[in-house]
């Protein structure tokens, strides 16, 4: 590693730190009342369901409408889980067999879905979605329309901070990966990556794994936040909702995804004050930024804390120069 990559490496980490602190301390002292929690909790939730989405929209470059399924499978399934299986370590083995069940269900339905390109293979994970909504509707067991009640709430922040952290850092190990540079070649041309001998199918079925898994851990998250489950949570409109803030975080971009993820979700809670103007604010909001930043936030570019200071100290250098310039000149 040479000096500028552990430059950039020792920031980082200073910064993630930095925002740990922020986060957990006054968690942990109960500086926050039940509503804050609440919110920074979705947030969490919603970061992890838009980055696993950027995984197939943005890094595979295939279009999925049916995200929110598979939070719902992670959902049902780790809520059973807690239910039924009252052990000492139930909660982190309910989240595993969310992500678990909803990776099943991702593999089962990637086999067919990603042999498709396009409008076809958007419609058919749209439909999934769709399925998925009205199974859980008619199957009583899982308490039917009338919503699955009496899950343990014990998500907490720290727990919900830890999952996005690992699945964040996953993320990026995969991106930076000859795996993921394989899922980017199929993105730009799959003829040309079928060529190179590169195992499309393998890469599509494993990002498409990857991400239905890291929705099912949300998803379970949710569940044990939220202590109820009904279904219709779980619609086409919040499989939208993961898909705009993929879009407007830039697709392909990891830190977009996250900044979007948190913008989104707690804009409306910011505006709330704002009564009935509030979803108006944020509607127009949305539409000014895709008209003046139609790549999204960050394009495919990912946020770098180093790269800004390092710009920063060069345009202060460019500035002092300039000056000095112009006192010669003087």
């Amino acid at each position: 590693m040479n000096a500028a990559n552990r430059k950039s490496w020792i920031i980082n980490l200073a910064a993630l730190a930095a925002l740990t602190a922020a986060l957990l301390i006054p968690a942990r002292l109960n500086m926050f009342n039940d509503y804050i929690k609440g919110v920074i909790t979705w947030t969490l939730v919603n970061v992890i369901m838009a980055v696993s989405l950027n995984l197939v929209c943005g890094l595979l470059g295939y279009l999925a409408l049916g995200h929110a399924g598979f939070m719902a499978v992670g959902a049902y399934a780790s809520a059973m889980v807690s239910l039924n299986w009252k052990v000492p370590l139930s909660f982190p083995l309910a989240l595993l067999a969310g992500g678990l069940a909803a990776a099943a269900a991702g593999m089962v339905i990637g086999i067919p879905v990603l042999r498709l390109k396009g409008d076809y293979l958007a419609i058919i994970t749209l439909g999934f979605g769709e399925i998925v909504r009205i199974i859980l509707n008619n199957i009583p067991a899982l308490g039917g329309a009338r919503s699955l009640r009496g899950i343990p709430r014990i998500t907490t922040i720290p727990a919900a901070y830890l999952a996005v952290v690992i699945c964040v850092a996953l993320m990026f190990t995969l991106g930076r990966s000859r795996h993921g540079r394989a899922i980017l070649s199929i993105r730009e041309d799959e003829v040309a990556a079928t060529s190179s001998g590169i195992p499309v199918m393998y890469y599509k079925m494993l990002a498409f794994t990857i991400a239905a898994f890291f929705a099912g851990i949300a998803g379970g998250l949710y569940a044990h936040n939220a202590g109820t489950l009904n279904p219709n949570r779980f619609n086409f409109d919040r499989s939208i909702e993961y898909l705009v803030m993929v879009v407007l975080g830039g697709m392909g971009s990891i830190t977009g995804a996250v900044i979007a993820a948190a913008v989104l979700t707690a804009l409306p809670e910011m505006l709330r004050w704002l009564s009935d103007y509030r979803m108006l604010i944020y509607s127009l909001a949305l539409i000014l930024m895709m008209l003046f930043r139609p790549d999204g936030l960050l394009g495919t570019a990912e946020f770098s804390i180093a790269r800004m200071l390092e710009r920063v100290r060069r345009a202060r250098t460019g500035a002092r120069s300039s000056r000095a310039d112009r006192g010669n000149d003087g």
